[in-house]
C-alpha cells in the first residue's frame, strides 16, 4: 500500500531536511535508498524549505522535518507533503526493532500542533516499535517548546534555562523527538532524546556536538547554501 503518495501527475522528491544532512547523512541516504526501493526512483531535493523550491505542478514532497511539513504545506502553491513518519506508517516495507516495552515520553515539534497526522502516525510507530508511551501533561496541540525556538532573541544560557525546564516536564528520561534541534535541546536540558528515525533503523540518538551555538551556526551555513 502506498497511501498518500500515488497519482500520475504527482512527481515524487525526498526532502532529508537540512538538520538530518548535518547530524546524519548517512541516515538521510539510508531513508532515501529505502523510499527508493519500496515506492520507485525519486530525486532527493536538497533546496531549503526556506528557499523556493521551484517544483514542478502536483510535486509532493516527504519530509522528515517539521519545518518542512509545515513550509511546504502552506507556502508554496502546487506542492504538497507528507512525512515521512505516515508513509512508513501506512506502508509495510520496514521491519520494526523490538524495544521490548521500554517507556518513553515524547515532545511534538512547535509546526505539527496544528494538525494530528503526524503525532498520531509517530505514536503508532511507537506502538509497533513496542515502546510503552508515558504522555507528558502538555502533550499533542497542548504541547510546549522544547526551548530552541527562543534561540537568538536571548541569550544562549537563558535558552539553556528553559531546556532545563522543559526537560523536567517530562514525565520519564528518555524522550521521543521528531525534530533534530528537539535533540540538542533535550541533551541541553539533561535527559536523553530518542530521534524518532534512529528508532526507527536501531541507531542511536547521539550528536557530535551539542552545543548550541555551534549547532545553530552549522544550520544557518547551510540554509544558506541551499
Amino acid at each position: 500500500m502506498t497511501s498518500g503518495i500515488t497519482g500520475k501527475k504527482e512527481t515524487l522528491f525526498f526532502a532529508p531536511g537540512c538538520a538530518l544532512m548535518i547530524y546524519k547523512p548517512a541516515l538521510g541516504k539510508k531513508i532515501h535508498q529505502l523510499l527508493n526501493e519500496n515506492l520507485g526512483e525519486m530525486d532527493m531535493l536538497m533546496t531549503c524549505c526556506q528557499h523556493k523550491p521551484d517544483l514542478p505542478e502536483n510535486s509532493k514532497v516527504i519530509n522528515v522535518c517539521p519545518g518542512c511539513d509545515k513550509r511546504f504545506g502552506k507556502d508554496y502553491k502546487g506542492v504538497s507533503t507528507i512525512s515521512l513518519w505516515e508513509i512508513i506508517n501506512e506502508n509495510s516495507f520496514l521491519d520494526y526493532p523490538d524495544y521490548k516495552g521500554r517507556s518513553m515520553t515524547i515532545i511534538d515539534a512547535c509546526p505539527t500542533h496544528e494538525e494530528d497526522r503526524v503525532p498520531n502516525s509517530i505514536r503508532d510507530l511507537l506502538l509497533k516499535m513496542n515502546i510503552r508511551l508515558v504522555e507528558p501533561k502538555n502533550t499533542r496541540r497542548e504541547s510546549t517548546c522544547c526551548g530552541d525556538v527562543y534561540y537568538g532573541s536571548m541569550p544562549t544560557a537563558k535558552v539553556k534555562d528553559l531546556m532545563t525546564e522543559k526537560a523536567l516536564e517530562m514525565p520519564v528520561n528518555e524522550i521521543v523527538v521528531h525534530c533534530v534541534s528537539c535533540i540538542m535541546a533535550v541533551l541541553n536540558g539533561g535527559k536523553n532524546p530518542q530521534y524518532v528515525a534512529d528508532l526507527l533503523f536501531n541507531e542511536e540518538t547521539l550528536p557530535e556536538s551539542f552545543d548550541l551555538d555551534k549547532w545553530h551556526k552549522e544550520l544557518a551555513d547551510y540554509i544558506d547554501e541551499h
